[in-house]
């Protein structure tokens, strides 16, 4: 559904329709945000504007594990508290916010930034499989968990890895169906995403 237009407020439709295009953002809270910006202060504007160009400009990607980061290596790569025998494969960064949030889980990670599915073009290719292989030559990775979403292209993504790594004699693990099928990792409670982890499987 497209947001409503205001006559002669080219402005203003114009930032709905940019605000409109943000993942779960309709067309009325477009509307809600952006009159909230016009009845605020200039300040507030002005942070708003300078914290989403200060994300653009200062955020990158781990060169080890590719999470978003200020500084390469990521605090999670370069920690010494961390289990270097256990990488940990989710599909997007938020998918570790959601893992650490937990407290149990205190491996390494790899983040994919997609996953296998033919139906939308995306290949082996197109995620961070080639990245995640250069990982394992050192033989100090022990076990892989496998944290891609339990839907059909998690599921694909998923068997695809196993069947890469599993020769290289590492040990491969998949999160308990816990998870019900079909929702996304960031979205899963403590209590689902601990009892994931605890349980997860030999795949």
């Amino acid at each position: 559904m497209e947001p409503n237009v205001l006559p002669n407020a080219d402005v203003i439709n114009h930032l709905i329709q940019e605000f409109n295009k943000l993942p779960g953002i309709g067309p009325k809270s477009a509307q809600r945000i952006v009159f909230y910006l016009l009845r605020t202060g200039d300040e507030q504007s002005k942070l708003l504007a300078e914290a989403i160009l200060s994300l653009k400009r200062k955020i990158t990607l781990c060169s080890t594990c590719y999470n978003v980061t200020e500084s390469d290596p990521c605090a999670l790569c370069r920690s010494d508290k961390r289990d270097c025998s256990q990488i940990c494969i989710v599909e997007q960064p938020q998918d570790i916010l959601a893992l650490e949030h937990t407290g149990i889980y205190h491996g390494m990670y790899h983040v994919l930034h997609g996953a296998i599915s033919p139906t939308e073009g995306i290949g082996t290719e197109d995620i961070r499989v080639k990245e995640l292989m250069n990982r394992l030559n050192d033989g100090s990775v022990k076990e892989i968990i496998l944290a891609t979403n339990p839907n059909l292209e998690g599921e694909q993504t998923a068997m695809y890895l196993s069947r890469l790594i599993t020769p290289l004699g590492i040990r491969v693990t998949r999160l308990a169906r816990g998870l019900p099928y079909g929702t996304e990792l960031e979205y899963a409670d403590d209590v689902t995403l601990t009892r994931a982890i605890e349980g997860r499987q030999e795949f």
